[in-house]
């Protein structure tokens, strides 16, 4: 199965490409840079490190039409929904770890996924995802009794906060708390604010140097605190997830997947 990779000269592009190299079943077909990169006609495989792939850099997903059969892309919402369009018209699949959307960026790419197979999840960390299943047992046990702090921490260079893991963190304690979170989120304190109500979920953003992800979920309780912590120390991590669900895709029919799925995690509603 031949894999293009979006953003293949960024820190996670790199890495992508890596992961792509170490895959069973798996070969780069495509590495898309954004138009006018010096690095167009340069070989990926040496670009990223793996030694020469025979693979050389374009700047423009339409020129890669015919070399893959699953896009990778770890970009921006905006390139990410004009990527979706194109997978859509052309019939290949996607794996999407763009983080960032709002609710009508969502919605667009879910109406992608009804044409063609897409997977999108804010973390592809099988790590991250067994927490995803532990913060929802730990949240429906301890109950309202308890309060829910989300405290993440990224490097200088991430763009969006919090980050879309903390988000989905945070859908999943509500959701099992009976709660929305679009409703009872409270995204970083200051002045004079008053207590906390009984149901807010609130989210602190930390940025600094190269910390590759780290996520805490607090519950709070009288006399007692729960924490259920995940870190990153290396972006193969993500990468190693996104070559696993590319796989998983193979065989499925159009619609929108997250990692839950690809893990078989998914719980009976």
């Amino acid at each position: 199965m031949k894999i293009a990779i979006m953003g293949a000269a960024g820190r996670m592009g790199k890495v992508l490409i890596e992961a792509v190299s170490e895959a069973d079943g798996l070969e780069l077909g495509a590495a898309i840079v954004e138009p006018g990169s010096s690095l167009v006609g340069v070989d990926a495989g040496e670009m990223s490190g793996v030694g020469k792939s025979g693979v050389l850099m374009i700047d423009g997903l339409e020129k890669a039409k015919g070399d893959f059969d699953v896009l990778v892309d770890f970009t921006f919402p905006d390139l990410t929904l004009k990527n979706a369009r194109f997978c859509r018209e052309h019939g290949k699949r996607m794996v999407v770890g763009t983080t960032g959307m709002n609710e009508a960026e969502k919605n667009e790419l879910s109406q992608a996924a009804e044409d063609v197979p897409i997977m999108f999840a804010p973390n592809m960390s099988v790590g991250v995802n067994v927490v995803l299943n532990l913060l929802r047992t730990a949240a429906q046990a301890l109950g309202d009794d308890y309060d829910v702090e989300i405290i993440e921490a990224h490097h200088r260079h991430k763009k969006d906060s919090p980050s879309g893991t903390a988000v989905r963190m945070g859908e999943v304690v509500a959701g099992a708390l009976g709660r929305n979170l679009q409703e009872c989120a409270v995204y970083g304190r200051e002045g004079f604010v008053g207590e906390r109500s009984r149901t807010e979920i609130g989210f602190e953003t930390i940025r600094g140097g190269d910390v590759v992800g780290d996520h805490t979920v607090l519950f709070a309780g009288i006399g007692e605190r729960v924490e259920i912590t995940h870190k990153a120390s290396s972006r193969m991590t993500f990468a190693k997830g996104a070559m696993r669900a590319a796989l998983w895709l193979a065989d499925k029919p159009a619609g929108l997947y997250d990692m839950q799925d690809v893990l078989n995690l998914k719980q009976e509603s």
